[in-house]
């Protein structure tokens, strides 16, 4: 079995293939930019987050963030 954890957000690259900023992106889902710059670098974000921010940005949840796996026996 395979598990799998996010490893590093891909966020500012897709908002910069998008051409927007967290400015709009907060604008366009009512998520605070203070949380969207949390997701920027450091903290994951829940699934609901996620994909309000993937239908948003036109990508699916698992391209928001480089994925490490982790194999369990």
């Amino acid at each position: 079995m395979t598990n799998y954890k996010a490893k590093k957000s891909n966020l500012n690259t897709l908002l910069l293939q998008n051409n927007m900023d967290l400015e709009v992106l907060e604008q366009n889902t009512k998520i605070p930019k203070s949380q969207l710059e949390d997701y920027l670098s450091k903290k994951v974000m829940n699934l609901n987050t996620a994909m309000t921010i993937s239908k948003e940005l036109n990508c699916q949840i698992e391209d928001l963030y480089e994925w490490k796996t982790i194999s369990k026996k």
